[in-house]
């Protein structure tokens, strides 16, 4: 079977250009799936808005109240890096409602990708890091509410520290969360998930490969998942203007083939999100972004 897709246009909440988030990656890495083939009528699926009450799984009912009536006190908007009007309220919803349905067709085919998602700064109590959910922690609270599954793993490879997930799933035995980041980079102040793995700066291909594959049995082992969750950000490429790795397109290509490679000869349910990936050049990240989804199809 063909890897099912999930795309909304409500992904591009449409900022201007010279914005420091390069929002137009969403809609131009759609439209190199599309001219490649990948994302065709027969691989898309078009995720439905967000519930609130899954969202209320993972977030406060107050922060999620804000977002979706677009009143998010400026202090809050500040930390997520942009305000929260109409377009981004419905981003954010979108966005995690695809990271669900990600999750369902993962486990009902064992591999799903969402062209948005990552969104792993996002807190219980409010959104920081460019993060208005934390869709990731959306999808794996829903599933285990609703008992799809028992055990989760949270696989993620941003450079960035994921202290919004490491948070929401402090005191949650189900969920493991893993983070490979940068140690000097944002957050200053990290929350220490259930394994970190700090990476010194200008790290490089085959370091980082290795490290990566000397991380996934410990992680499997921990963790005994029903699912994963791989966040893929790109953001440790060379060129990232966020980032302090080293990562060249190949390195990326590499890590995507490490990770979801060793789950799925597992037959471990994978669901693939794109994370973060920054430059005033929207057009080299959405490329960067695009390696996850040619490596995934290469086990769908």
């Amino acid at each position: 079977m063909p890897l099912p897709i999930i795309h909304k246009p409500d992904y591009d909440a449409q900022f201007s250009p010279n914005h420091r988030f390069p929002m137009a990656k969403y809609s131009k890495l759609a439209a190199i799936l599309r001219a490649e083939g990948l994302l065709t009528d027969r691989t898309i699926r078009i995720p439905e808005l967000a519930r609130a009450e899954w969202l209320e799984l993972a977030h406060r009912r107050e922060y999620v109240e804000q977002v979706v009536s677009c009143r998010v006190p400026r202090e809050t908007e500040r930390l997520i890096g942009f305000p929260v009007d109409e377009r981004v309220s419905r981003r954010a919803l979108s966005a995690s409602g695809g990271t669900v349905l990600a999750a369902r067709l993962a486990l009902s085919g064992g591999l799903a990708c969402n062209t948005a998602g990552g969104s792993h700064h996002a807190r219980r109590a409010h959104g920081a890091g460019f993060c208005t959910f934390n869709d990731v922690g959306v999808a794996a609270s829903l599933l285990l509410a609703e008992r799809a599954v028992s055990r989760v793993l949270v696989f993620d490879c941003d450079v960035h520290q994921g202290d919004g997930t490491a948070e929401i799933f402090m005191h949650t035995r189900q969920v493991f969360t893993v983070s490979l980041h940068a140690a000097k980079n944002y957050p200053v102040r990290k929350v220490p998930s259930d394994m970190d793995v700090p990476l010194p700066d200008g790290l490089a291909d085959d370091a980082y490969v290795e490290t990566v594959e000397k991380v996934l049995p410990n992680a499997l082992a921990a963790s005994r998942p029903d699912i994963v969750f791989y966040n893929a950000g790109v953001d440790p490429h060379e060129g990232d203007r966020l980032g302090r790795l080293s990562l060249t397109d190949e390195g990326l290509r590499r890590r995507d083939h490490a990770v979801i490679g060793f789950f799925r000869k597992r037959a471990i349910p994978l669901v693939g999100v794109i994370g973060g990936g920054y430059s005033r050049d929207a057009d080299a990240v959405a490329a960067r972004h695009a390696i996850l989804f040619r490596t995934a199809a290469e086990y769908a």
